[in-house]
Formats: structure tokens, C-alpha cells, sequence
């Protein structure tokens, strides 16, 4: 199996202004790449500019791109900017994301296409708009942050669910697609992670949910989640699970006991307030 060395090399992280994406950006400030940082909020992305910084990146070599990713016009500007701070992309990390804590009755199709259009329209269009560098490189490694809700269903998220379900066909597709060219594409498959995904999810009626779940709140620690996504990464495993609790035997329980699964996802992704 490929081992990859990122010193140098150009990584393109979306969703960079908190949680996963923020934590990867430190793993490669360290790792001497050459960093953008993409997300919708300027000022949490100069944040993690300074911090990566402090980690050790040259102050020249990390890139603060705002970018929305359901901005499809947006991004072969945004791509041309990066091009020519850099002249190449290595890598993009497609971890922008969004989450959903409501019933399907209670949740609006407004909801729905929302969800669809940050964690699956926006991954593929800026997916598509990399690519071709990519592919006119002779190299390249794309990779998407996706979530055990994307092998598993669980209550009060079937938006999520399905967006994640989708994240992982259309990537585990590319990956056919594009292996006799020299681009690698790897999923990502967190399960309870310490970030804010639940405070930032939607409700039935498009309002953040604003409320961290304890299953959450009792994950695992966002910089070592980046760390086994990094090590992931350096072998260039196809799917990268990361996480540290029971949610993390469902990816393999599914097949061998599939009611077993059923019923204790049931109850573990109950919102705390449901």
C-alpha cells in the first residue's frame, strides 16, 4: 500500500473553520503541506490560519479561501485562486457538512434540500471542478468526510442519513473511475466526534437545533480523530472509520445482525431532548 508523505504538497480542506476540517488543517500544518482553508466564515478561517501557524506552517503557505459550497458559480474563481497561490492541488478534502435532528414528518422538504446541498451537490461540484487539475497532473488525492450515518440509519436524521448514504456511492464510484490515473479517493467514516455538528444541525423547520447531544459530548476527541484520519491518509486507505465507541461496531454488526442494529440505533440516536 502507497505511503504518503504530505511535506510540501497542496491540500484544499472545505468545512475548515471548526471541528474535523479545523483539526485536519493543524495535522498538515505539521505535516510542512501548503494549506486552503475554505468555509463560509472568514474570520474562523483566519483564526485556524493562526493556528496553523503556530503549528508551523509558513504564514505564506496557508491560503484563507471563504468559499460556500452550495455556491457551484463560485467555485472556478475559488480554484483559480488557489491555482495561482500554489500552481497545483494536491489534495481536497471535501468535509463540509451539515446535520439534521428532526422526524421526517416533522421536517420541511426546504430542510432536506438544504442538507443535500451542502453534504452532497456541494462535495460533488467542487469535486468535479478539481478534478481535471487533478487528472492533468498525472496525481492527485480526493477525499470526503462522510459518517457512520452514511452505512447506518438512525432516528431524527434521515436527511443526514441519506445525504451520507449518497457521499459514500458517489465517492465510492469516483474511486473506480479514477484509479488507473493516478488520483486516490478515500472516505471518511466518523461516528461520535467532539465538534459542533449538533449544535449546527436543523430542525423540522430549518432552525438550528443549537444543543450539543451527550453522545457527542462523549465522543472522541476531535485532534485524535484527526490523528487516525492522518494516519489513514499516509496509507491511503480507501475508507478511514474513526471513532471510539458502540456506534463504531454497527458498520460491522449491520451485516451479520441487522435487527440487533436496528434496535440500538433506534435508541442511541434520540436527540437528548426527544
Amino acid at each position: 500500500m502507497n505511503r504518503t508523505d504530505f511535506a510540501a504538497q497542496v491540500v484544499w480542506i472545505t468545512g475548515a473553520s471548526s471541528g474535523i476540517g479545523e483539526a485536519l488543517a493543524l495535522q498538515f500544518a505539521q505535516a510542512g503541506s501548503k494549506l486552503v482553508l475554505s468555509a463560509r466564515r472568514e474570520a474562523e478561517l483566519r483564526r485556524v490560519q493562526q493556528r496553523c501557524v503556530q503549528a508551523g506552517a509558513a504564514p505564506d503557505d496557508v491560503f484563507v479561501l471563504p468559499l460556500d459550497v452550495t455556491d457551484e458559480a463560485a467555485m472556478p474563481d475559488a480554484m483559480a485562486q488557489a491555482l495561482a497561490r500554489f500552481k497545483r492541488i494536491d489534495m481536497l478534502i471535501n468535509n463540509a457538512g451539515l446535520s439534521q435532528r428532526s422526524t421526517c414528518l416533522e421536517t420541511d422538504m426546504a430542510v432536506y434540500r438544504t442538507i443535500f446541498e451542502v453534504d452532497v451537490i456541494g462535495q460533488i461540484a467542487l469535486t468535479k471542478t478539481v478534478l481535471p487539475v487533478m487528472l492533468q497532473q498525472g496525481s492527485g488525492y480526493i477525499a470526503v468526510t462522510s459518517s457512520v450515518a452514511g452505512k447506518v440509519g438512525a432516528p431524527y436524521r434521515t436527511g443526514y442519513c441519506a445525504a451520507k448514504h449518497a457521499v459514500m456511492g458517489f465517492f465510492d464510484a469516483l474511486r473506480a473511475e479514477v484509479a488507473d490515473k493516478g488520483v486516490r479517493v478515500t472516505t471518511i467514516t466518523p461516528g461520535f466526534i467532539q465538534t459542533a455538528i449538533s449544535d449546527n444541525a436543523l430542525r423540522g423547520d430549518g432552525i438550528r437545533f443549537n444543543r450539543t447531544d451527550s453522545n457527542i459530548a462523549k465522543g472522541m476527541d476531535v485532534d485524535r480523530c484527526a490523528e487516525v484520519i492522518m494516519r489513514g491518509f499516509r496509507k491511503s486507505k480507501m475508507e478511514i472509520a474513526v471513532g471510539s465507541g458502540f456506534e463504531m461496531h454497527a458498520l460491522w454488526l449491520k451485516r451479520l445482525f441487522p435487527a440487533l442494529v436496528l434496535k440500538l440505533a433506534s435508541k442511541i440516536g434520540v436527540p437528548d431532548e426527544a
